[in-house]
């Protein structure tokens, strides 16, 4: 399926590995040239001399405030347009709620959420001159809480709201904003949590692997391309009808309304 993004530009944050590099490689078989953004650059680097299309290497920290201004002026340097948005970087801290600390706090927020926010501010006008589109990878967490990821929930929350905050501008602006909420996807974070779930229930990693999706309530974990498929959708004139869209790409994770 031709989705006709051959020739426009993206941004891409959290490029460096998992979702995010999965996203740059769909995109790129789509033709679309590239602005990749993470805190290393040698990873970028490496996936950028991997993937068959024009990229800009930016590496940037976009807890910091001028950061999200200097790679859209970089952007339009090289391109001279912008077309897509994709704001996929940011982790945060799991942890018992009595224990996690104002600083746990600060830097959850920091990049996930004002980062994403700084960034779409920053693009909006080449945004709104494309009449392109924003997709933000954010995480079911921010539909269903848990006690464990009370941070996370709450950026992603927050993240979620200002979607539609701004999917509502979009409409009058012809700039689509849309969400995608992965589930329990296969990354390198995911290893952390297979390990910890093997430990409590003492059995093997291979054997946790297995059993875990079962106890979540899923058939399986899923693939980082999966979401960089629908990320590639939404970024197409054939998802043109969606705006303020909160996509769970989960198996089923989430049962909440």
């Amino acid at each position: 399926m031709d989705l006709e993004l051959a020739g426009k530009v993206a941004i891409v944050t959290g490029a460096s590995k998992g979702i995010g590099r999965a996203i740059a490689e769909t995109l790129a078989s789509e033709g679309m040239k590239l602005v990749l953004a993470a805190r290393s650059r040698d990873l970028l680097e490496q996936i950028a001399s991997g993937l068959k299309t024009e990229c800009l290497v930016h590496a940037a920290d976009l807890r910091e405030p001028a950061a999200a201004t200097a790679l859209v002026t970089a952007a339009e340097k090289r391109f001279g347009k912008l077309d897509l948005l994709v704001n996929n970087a940011g982790a945060t801290k799991r942890g018992d709620f009595l224990t996690l600390t104002d600083e746990d706090w600060t830097d959850g927020f920091a990049l996930k959420f004002f980062g994403a926010m700084r960034l779409c501010r920053a693009a909006w006008p080449l945004l709104k001159a494309s009449q392109g589109a924003i997709v933000n990878i954010v995480g079911v967490g921010g539909r269903t809480g848990s006690a464990e990821f009370g941070i996370g929930g709450s950026v992603n929350a927050a993240l979620l709201n200002l979607t539609k905050v701004l999917a509502d501008r979009g409409v009058n602006d012809g700039v689509r904003v849309n969400a995608i909420n992965p589930g329990t996807i296969a990354t390198d974070r995911l290893q952390v949590r297979i390990r910890n779930f093997a430990q409590e229930q003492g059995i093997d990693e291979a054997e946790a692997a297995r059993r875990m999706p079962r106890a979540m309530g899923v058939a399986r974990f899923g693939e980082p391309a999966e979401i960089a498929e629908a990320v590639a959708y939404l970024s197409s004139a054939r998802a043109s009808y969606l705006q303020g869209a909160i996509l769970d790409v989960d198996g089923g994770l989430t049962r909440t309304l």
